[in-house]
């Protein structure tokens, strides 16, 4: 189904959405980031090689896209990008943590990029959700 033709404004409202938080002073790495974890999460197959592809041309390493789904074993991420695995987890999976988790955010993101942030990987839980169950499966 071609939902983002059915549906032109709300759809298009979406990616409004997404473009405006693009555009925030966030990392647009960390943006990516949060972005393939979460539809790695979701398993929408179409988000997971966009966002890979994407980091990569952003100049992520392979072997640090290819450690996401273990990054709770791996050294390999720095701080802020660890803060933003596991808040892309907590949020999408609505768990307890976000408690937890948030005054750590508090203290390496200004209060704006963490709205950014938030609103990317809420987004984003929506935009696969769309993908999978409305859209091509390619």
């Amino acid at each position: 189904m071609d939902y983002k033709e059915i549906s032109k404004k709300t759809i298009g409202y979406l990616y409004q959405s997404h473009a405006s938080i693009r555009q925030s002073d966030l990392d647009n790495r960390l943006i990516a980031l949060a972005e393939l974890r979460t539809s790695q999460m979701n398993g929408c197959a179409y988000c997971c090689s966009f966002h890979s592809n994407e980091l990569r041309e952003m100049g992520i390493p392979q072997s640090l896209i290819d450690q996401i789904p273990g990054y709770k074993h791996s050294d390999a991420f720095d701080e802020k990008q660890l803060l933003v695995l596991r808040w892309t987890d907590a949020i999408t999976f609505l768990s307890d943590e976000t408690e937890e988790i948030k005054p750590e955010l508090e203290s390496r993101f200004t209060e704006k990029e963490l709205v950014e942030l938030t609103a990317s990987i809420s987004l984003m839980n929506a935009l696969n959700r769309l993908r999978i169950t409305l859209g091509d499966k390619n």
